[in-house]
């Protein structure tokens, strides 16, 4: 079953084969941010403490993708959803997903919208056609990841509702801490 709605000016649907997943890894994934989640962890009695504070960061800050474009084409072949924002034949961004093998429950591994195209609600379709693609295979629960220097998503996944529900301190391949958000759908 195809996935597609129509928004004002761009449609979310499935991609469709190789060359648009080329289109996906050719958008710039980067990004600027002026802070970032910090963590603490320590051993306070018999109790092991951690804490996520943001902090904000002397100067702007570039943020590369954590990860490289093999292993987001190799995801194209491994996910169980993989939608794409397009107008025409310009694509402005992508959300991929899979289902996990708990049968309630699926993972973002990647959200991506273009540099040019940010703050224009496609990010939001994207999560909005991911949520439904999940509701429609009875999944109940939606996970994203992020990095810690993700500030700017970070306040974006909580903005969709999705809260905070862990943490892995060497999850990306450079070995960047990624905190998890969750939402029931």
């Amino acid at each position: 079953m195809t996935t597609t709605r129509k928004y004002n000016q761009f449609v979310v649907r499935e991609v469709r084969d190789e060359q648009e997943l080329t289109l996906c890894l050719n958008l710039d994934h980067t990004f600027f941010t002026d802070y970032v989640w910090q963590m603490d962890m320590r051993e306070e009695n018999e109790d092991m403490v951690v804490r996520f504070r943001t902090v904000r960061l002397p100067r702007k800050m570039l943020v590369t993708y954590p990860r490289n474009s093999q292993s987001l084409r190799d995801s194209w072949q491994e996910h169980d959803c993989f939608l794409v924002a397009t107008v025409e034949d310009i694509v402005l961004g992508y959300v991929n997903l899979r289902a996990d093998t708990v049968p309630t429950t699926a993972w973002i591994h990647d959200l991506v919208v273009g540099e040019p195209f940010r703050r224009r609600h496609i990010g939001s379709a994207l999560l909005d056609q991911a949520a439904r693609w999940a509701r429609l295979r009875h999944i109940e629960h939606l996970t994203i990841e992020l990095q810690t220097k993700n500030y700017p998503g970070i306040t974006f996944v909580q903005s969709q509702g999705f809260v905070f529900c862990g943490f892995n301190d060497h999850y990306y391949p450079n070995q960047d801490i990624a905190v998890f958000f969750g939402k029931n759908l």
